[in-house]
């Protein structure tokens, strides 16, 4: 039984609203917001791309470092909003999206926070910047397609886990 129709829900209506705009796409103002992220995914995506253009960045990388600025403080504003909306904040926290979600934002603030001095950047922060292509996982929440590569990728993880180790 649904836990609104058996009144056990307890979060305001406000919270639950927001929790239907953010987690279900069934309602317009749902696809509305997936859309909406997706956009913002797909050309967070692009930037990371261009700035990964030696020339484009050297030309423009001022532009490229606030856009990518500007995308982590929205992907930002979207984890806490959905961790505040959510009935159980750490099981999404914890959860596949909610590790991707998080991870989606981490480098930027850690090379936003921990500038390095000079030209050279942290090794461990360009390793860490490569964490911004989870963004493109958050996609994956939005795919009929997405199912299936969860499961190939559950069931590499062993593989993945060996893979990173040895990247670090």
């Amino acid at each position: 039984m649904d836990r609104r129709a058996s009144g056990e829900d307890r979060r305001p209506a406000w919270k639950r609203r927001l929790y239907e705009i953010i987690f279900e796409s069934d309602t317009p103002l749902g696809r509305g917001f997936d859309v909406v992220l997706l956009v913002l995914i797909l050309v967070s995506v692009g930037a990371v791309m261009l700035e990964s253009v030696e020339g484009i960045r050297a030309k423009h990388g001022q532009l490229l470092m606030g856009l990518e600025l500007t995308f982590t403080i929205l992907f930002s504003i979207e984890y806490l909003l959905r961790l505040l909306c959510s009935p159980h904040p750490l099981r999404y926290a914890f959860s596949f999206f909610g590790l991707v979600d998080l991870l989606s934002c981490v480098p930027t603030y850690i090379q936003l926070f921990f500038p390095t001095s000079g030209g050279n950047r942290l090794l461990v922060v360009r390793i860490l910047r490569l964490l911004r292509t989870f963004r493109v996982l958050k996609m994956v929440h939005h795919s009929s397609e997405a199912m299936r590569l969860l499961r190939a990728l559950k069931s590499s993880r062993p593989k993945i886990v060996v893979f990173l180790f040895f990247v670090l």
